[in-house]
């Protein structure tokens, strides 16, 4: 079964849809890219797949033993919270509050999920760092690696690369490729980055309000709507 399916979905605020005819599913090991323009849906379509707010026709459906509270998210740099005085450690091991409930400590578990997740995006050596002294590439690790505390089988991953110079973003779709097809953790990113999907990408959901697109990344780059578009600039998908 499908860890998430999407049936004709529709999605928005009281009257207003930003969303519609949304249908697709994603399966273990899958990598999906959601692209499209700004102001096609694709932040609402988020806010969905994480739960935080309901279809307003069709139904999202969780499979697979997949739960809500273990998606891991990593949010857009514009919308994490970068002023709070706190360290490293403490940012990764807060991924974790979901697992662990209302208990008022972290249990050793989480502990070592959180020295894990750290040695896997490089940064055990900034564990005790203040989170809002670190450059945007090594926050990103951060919070990708407490996104990693949240989950063991998806990521949700908000424009990942926005903000980042070109060796970041480059270092960036490098870890997040490893993690799919090396650690098998499936992934979604939200992302304009044309080629980067063309590279990555299991499959596609290419927005415009209703999909322009669904399907694999090979059924993608035979189809109309890559053509049409492969050769525009990054800001004018």
């Amino acid at each position: 079964m499908a860890l998430i399916k999407c049936e004709n979905v529709a999605l928005g605020y009281e009257d207003n849809v930003a969303a519609e005819n949304i249908s697709f599913e994603v399966n273990r090991g899958d990598y999906l890219y959601i692209i499209g323009e700004n102001g096609s849906g694709k932040s609402t379509l988020i806010k969905g797949l994480l739960g935080l707010i309901k279809p307003i026709r069709g139904k999202i459906v969780y499979g697979d033993g997949l739960k809500k509270n273990r998606i891991g998210y990593l949010p857009q740099q514009k919308d994490a919270k970068t002023d709070f005085p706190a360290s490293v450690y403490e940012v990764v091991i807060s991924g974790c509050a979901g697992r662990e409930g209302l208990l008022p400590f972290y249990s050793r578990d989480a502990k070592e999920r959180a020295c894990s997740a750290m040695r896997k995006l490089g940064i055990h050596d900034l564990q005790n760092c203040s989170f809002r002294e670190l450059s945007g590439g090594q926050r990103q690790r951060v919070l990708l690696a407490r996104a990693l505390c949240a989950t063991d089988s998806l990521l949700l991953l908000d424009e990942p690369s926005s903000g980042l110079d070109p060796v970041v973003t480059a270092e960036m779709y490098k870890i997040t490729d490893e993690l799919n097809k090396i650690d098998g953790v499936t992934v979604i990113t939200v992302s304009h980055d044309l080629q980067a999907a063309a590279e990555d990408a299991t499959h596609i959901l290419h927005m415009k309000k209703s999909p322009l697109f669904y399907g694999t990344r090979d059924e993608y780059l035979k189809s109309d709507v890559w053509s049409r578009l492969s050769g525009a600039n990054e800001g004018e998908i």
